[in-house]
């Protein structure tokens, strides 16, 4: 039995609800206030198919720039969740969906993260979103847990 891009529960994932949360959270109007977990994750969730339909020309979807910015955002709070330093995202992004992201705490560069085709930015199921972030946060914090001092500066 396969599963469904969807089929990871977002009460069972850390990330998965942190990113819950960075959206609640940026949503002045409380739009999403009553809108299911699920279907707040489910732009996360872009198939191969899907991606290969998305053009790359012109700039990049501001709600797609919005969709990356709440992933990496999410993984800093669980990066400053767990170490008690406060990180922050830069996000860089030129017009044709090129960039980097960078979460850092004080002079310290807890992640640094190249995009290509952020216009097709997303995971091709939850579970996937969840490894790759994990593994994102694990680096984070051990970077963090090294050198904290740098973090504090």
């Amino acid at each position: 039995m396969t599963a469904t891009p969807l089929s990871l529960s977002p009460s069972t994932s850390p990330i998965l609800q942190e990113i819950v949360r960075q959206i609640r959270a940026a949503d002045p109007y409380g739009t999403y206030r009553t809108w299911a977990d699920e279907l707040l994750l489910k732009p996360f969730v872009v198939s191969k198919a899907q991606k290969r339909q998305i053009a790359v020309e012109g700039e990049v979807d501001p709600i797609v720039r919005g969709r990356i910015l709440t992933y990496y955002r999410a993984i800093a709070a669980l990066i400053e969740k767990e170490t008690g330093l406060l990180a922050q995202v830069v996000l860089d992004l030129n017009g044709e969906g090129f960039g980097w992201v960078l979460i850092f705490s004080g002079r310290l560069l807890l992640l640094v993260n190249t995009l290509r085709d952020a216009h097709r930015f997303g995971f091709d199921s939850l579970e996937t979103l969840t490894e790759k972030a994990t593994a994102l946060i694990e680096k984070g914090i051990q970077l963090a847990q090294t050198y904290p001092e740098v973090g504090r500066l």
